[in-house]
């Protein structure tokens, strides 16, 4: 059965909500959000675990115009614990996500 980006955006809303339950900032929640409807709303497909697309748009996000240097307040060990995907899973989908919104 193949994940269509509907699906994809309906988990990664999820993980996001429970992501920023714990670790609360509004701004960067409206941000990721924001992307995640603008890549959900794109021609390609979200391939992949949900997992991984929600935490590399928080990084995405949160490193945007910037040098990447992690989500701000929370070690990568944390950030990977939390979403189970690694640094390098995260760091792939971020510039997948980075090239696919045009930043």
């Amino acid at each position: 059965m193949d994940v269509t980006n509907q699906d994809c955006e309906l988990a990664c809303r999820e993980l996001l909500e429970r992501f920023f339950a714990d670790h609360h900032n509004a701004a960067l929640q409206k941000r990721a959000l924001k992307a995640l409807r603008f890549l959900a709303a794109g021609d390609k497909p979200l391939a992949g675990k949900p997992a991984g697309w929600a935490a590399g748009i928080i990084y995405a996000v949160a490193n945007r115009d910037r040098q990447a240097c992690g989500v701000p307040g929370l070690l990568n060990s944390d950030f990977e614990a939390f979403f189970g995907v690694s640094m390098g899973t995260i760091r792939k989908r971020a510039a997948q996500i980075e090239e696919l919104l045009d930043w």
